[in-house]
C-alpha cells in the first residue's frame, strides 16, 4: 500500500485555540492530509482561532466544531499541537478535558507535541505514562506522576508523545504509524525520569532577539493618542454644565421676616 494512502477513511480530530504554534499544527496537518484522513479542528469556540510563530503571531485557522459538541465517537484518533498559550487554555477548559478524556476511555490514539501534555496533566491521563515533552514542562509532568524522556518521540500504548518542533519530522513517521493503526512495541523497563536540563533551550530566546523594537513613530503615535485622551476630558469637564447655586436660607429667612 503507498504510505501515502495508509490513513484513508481516518478521521481525526485536532484539539487546538489561539496561541498554537504554527509549525505544530500546518506539519502534521499536511502529513494527514497527505495520507488520506478527513480533519476536524476542535476548539473551544466557533469562528477562527490564531496561531503563533514563537513569539510573534501567525495566520488564522477556521475551526470546525467545538469541544461543547465535539465526540470522540465520531473520530479515530486525537491530535493535540503545542505552542506557549494553546495547552494552557484547553487544560483551563472542562469541556476539552471531557473530550481528551474520551479518546483516553475508549484507548483511541492521541497523538501530544511539546506543550501539550500539560492537557494530559489537567484531564488526568498523565500518571503512570512515559512522556516526551517541552523540557519546560518537564516538572509538571513528574509531578503528575508521569515519567519524563528527554526523547523526540515517545509512544506509551495509545499516547504518542513528541519533545518539540525541532522533532517534527520523526514525530510526524510516528503519528502516521499510530493513527494507521500500528501496534506498540513492546513496553521498556521503568525507569526514572531523565534529569531536568541545566539551561533552558535556545530556540524560544533567539526569537527575542530578533524581535523589532517599537518605531519612533509608533511611540510618537503613541504619545499623541495620550495627549489626545487627555485634552478630550479636559474639554469634556469644561462643557459639563455647572451645578446650580445653592440656596440662600438666610435670604428666605428675611423675606418671611
Amino acid at each position: 500500500m503507498s504510505t501515502t494512502k495508509l490513513l484513508a477513511g481516518k478521521r481525526i480530530a485536532v484539539l487546538a485555540a489561539d496561541g498554537f504554534e504554527q509549525a505544530q499544527l500546518d506539519i502534521p496537518l499536511a502529513a494527514l492530509a497527505e495520507g488520506g484522513a478527513a480533519v476536524t479542528l476542535v476548539s473551544l469556540r466557533r469562528g477562527r482561532i490564531r496561531g503563533m510563530h514563537l513569539h510573534q503571531p501567525g495566520e488564522l485557522v477556521r475551526v470546525d466544531a467545538t469541544v461543547a459538541t465535539a465526540q470522540a465517537a465520531d473520530h479515530d484518533g486525537l491530535f493535540i499541537p503545542g505552542g506557549w498559550v494553546s495547552p494552557d487554555a484547553l487544560r483551563q477548559s472542562a469541556p476539552a478535558r471531557a473530550f481528551v478524556q474520551q479518546f483516553d476511555v475508549a484507548a483511541k490514539p492521541i497523538a501530544v507535541l511539546a506543550q501539550a501534555p500539560l492537557v494530559l496533566v489537567s484531564a488526568g491521563l498523565a500518571a503512570r505514562r512515559t512522556l516526551a515533552a517541552w523540557p519546560g514542562i518537564r516538572d509538571d509532568l513528574v509531578n503528575a506522576g508521569a515519567t519524563w524522556r528527554n526523547d523526540d518521540v515517545v509512544r506509551d500504548a495509545h499516547v504518542l508523545s513528541g519533545r518539540g518542533a525541532h522533532d517534527l519530522s520523526p514525530f510526524v513517521q510516528a503519528m502516521t504509524a499510530l493513527f494507521a493503526g500500528e501496534p506498540a512495541a513492546a513496553a521498556a523497563a521503568s525507569a526514572p525520569s531523565d534529569p531536568p536540563q541545566d539551561s533552558p533551550l535556545e530556540q524560544p530566546n533567539q526569537s527575542l532577539r530578533w524581535l523589532a523594537a517599537p518605531s519612533f513613530g509608533t511611540m510618537l503615535s503613541l504619545a499623541l493618542l495620550g495627549v489626545g485622551v487627555v485634552a478630550a476630558q479636559r474639554v469634556r469637564h469644561r462643557q459639563a454644565p455647572a451645578d446650580p447655586p445653592a440656596p440662600d436660607l438666610d435670604a428666605s429667612a428675611r423675606a418671611r421676616d
